[in-house]
């Protein structure tokens, strides 16, 4: 699991105060609904001021080491992908995000897990085909935005998302898991989780751009 993720491991609400918070760029105090960068080598994920925040929006700033994560939210309730192709890309589970990792130069696979975030052994053409089907989520910013796709009991769904969107729900999944199946609390809770993506997102029709 990448530091990143790590960092998620015990999310607090987002309307939570963040007691003695720092930017972890430059020290300043920061509060609830801050800005997060990426720091695209380690994949750390940093708590960043406002000033740090628009630093690292400037393309080529740091030499690209960081990137700040934006705040795009959209959603596709038509996302084309049939169960055999979800059978293909190797997802044991109803959730899964995809985002392109620049350092190592191709799209990577992620499922939340009682253990964390759990990378999944990605198959490139089958991915590939997927996003040809789906045309109108090709602009996926790499390293800073992800595709979380949620498998229903009538089809696939799909938000493209800020990649700390998915950390919140590894964290989610992970402190709040009990037993085989998880119980009650957390499939609400995850219900919760997308119900508010879908609230603050645009709709998009994924199948036709």
């Amino acid at each position: 699991m990448s530091t990143g993720l790590r960092r998620f491991r015990e999310p607090r609400p987002a309307d939570a105060p963040a007691a003695g918070e720092c930017c972890e760029m430059c020290a300043e105090p920061i509060g609830a609904g801050h800005g997060h960068v990426v720091n695209v080598e380690s994949r750390a994920l940093l708590c960043a001021c406002k000033s740090c925040y628009l630093l690292f929006t400037v393309p080529g700033a740091a030499q690209g080491r960081y990137l700040a994560v934006p705040d795009r939210y959209l959603y596709a309730p038509r996302f084309a992908l049939s169960a055999a192709d979800w059978d293909e890309l190797q997802i044991p589970v109803r959730m899964a995000f995809f985002f392109r990792n620049s350092a190592l130069g191709r799209t990577v696979a992620f499922y939340p897990s009682p253990g964390g975030a759990t990378e999944s052994e990605l198959p490139l053409p089958t991915w590939e085909r997927v996003m040809a089907a789906n045309p109108g989520l090709a602009d996926v910013a790499a390293d800073v935005e992800a595709l979380l796709v949620d498998r229903r009991a009538d089809g696939f769904v799909c938000h493209l998302v800020p990649i700390d969107a998915c950390y919140e729900l590894v964290g989610l999944v992970r402190t709040r898991w009990k037993g085989f199946d998880g119980g009650q609390e957390v499939w609400q809770a995850i219900d919760a989780f997308f119900e508010r993506l879908r609230a603050r997102s645009d709709e998009v029709r994924a199948d036709h751009g």
